[in-house]
């Protein structure tokens, strides 16, 4: 199994074209939607896997079959007669013959149409039409190499932002996680939330009034450790509290480290709802909110729009 396949068991984009040319072998007219459903049939997708979702919100596998349609279409490998309909040409059926136990983008450069549309898009240094190695043909589609390119820089900033905190001073931390809490959309749109940390805090570091009078609020903990120094048992009870102290039956535990296994079990086991943050999930709700990070550049990315042509 591949990497690309490790965690859902999904075939990379190039897996995908024997199945598209073995539903098209029939000499049909095949709907784009139907020869979908019915490739990721033959390439035997689980319902399961065809759940899985990209970033985008769309299916990996249909994305993938997707790819590999575009491709075959490149190749003069299929045609479409109608919009958004398919059929399989003599060089179609000549892939299906020749290559019953796969298609590699190395067997497609062997066509010249393909070759040439390869050709237009490279820079003169690269222009040779010649195939990539396979370490550079990669097993993701165009799509998932852009998402996975964002989650690689994510990762990065991810480990350099929770360095920064487990740097800063206990009162930025404190700040921090309720800022975090508030761009959550706690506090609403008033951003009804502070840090009360210090001397006679009773407990908690910060309060988020849920509504404009504060007769519901969360109370929040944050202990700013270092990786290694795992929250445990005995702190979350303090916490818990404190929180009875207030009155309170719902609570936020934020730390730049992480908790033990005994913590985690005992927080699920008591009647105070106590919600437990680490670290790495701090920082990926601080990415996902915009806090303490901002977007280096943004880009579009399109596709045709089926219903202009109808």
């Amino acid at each position: 199994m591949t990497e690309a396949e490790a965690s859902d068991g999904i075939p990379p984009w190039q897996a995908f074209m024997i199945p598209v040319l073995q539903v098209l072998s029939d000499g049909r007219t095949w709907a784009r939607r139907d020869l979908i459903d019915a490739a990721l049939d033959v390439a035997k997708i689980t319902p399961e896997q065809r759940k899985v979702l990209l970033g985008a919100g769309d299916s990996k596998a249909v994305n993938r079959v997707g790819w590999a349609m575009s491709d075959l279409f490149k190749a003069t490998a299929v045609e479409k007669p109608a919009r958004a309909t398919y059929v399989m040409t003599d060089v179609g059926r000549g892939l299906l013959k020749n290559k019953p136990g796969g298609i590699s983008q190395s067997d497609l450069f062997e066509i010249s149409a393909y070759a040439d549309y390869e050709r237009a898009k490279r820079t003169k240094a690269s222009s040779s039409a010649k195939p990539p190695r396979a370490a550079d043909a990669g097993e993701l589609s165009p799509l998932e190499q852009i998402e996975t390119g964002v989650d690689r820089i994510e990762a990065e900033v991810a480990e350099s932002l929770l360095s920064r905190l487990r740097n800063s001073s206990p009162d930025f931390f404190e700040e921090a996680v309720v800022k975090v809490l508030l761009a959550m959309g706690y506090g609403g749109a008033e951003q009804r939330g502070r840090r009360i940390g210090g001397t006679g805090d009773g407990g908690v570091d910060g309060v988020i009034d849920q509504d404009a009078l504060g007769l519901d609020r969360i109370y929040v903990q944050a202990k700013r450790y270092a990786a290694g120094s795992n929250v445990g048992v005995e702190t979350i009870n303090a916490f818990v509290g404190a929180l009875h102290g207030f009155g309170a039956a719902k609570g936020v535990f934020i730390t730049s480290s992480a908790f033990t296994a005994s913590a985690e079990s005992y927080a699920q086991s008591i009647p105070t709802r106590v919600i437990l943050i680490d670290g790495v999930r701090l920082v990926s709700l601080m990415i996902k909110y915009r806090v303490g990070v901002q977007a280096r550049q943004s880009y579009d990315v399109v596709e045709i729009d089926e219903d202009f042509f109808e």
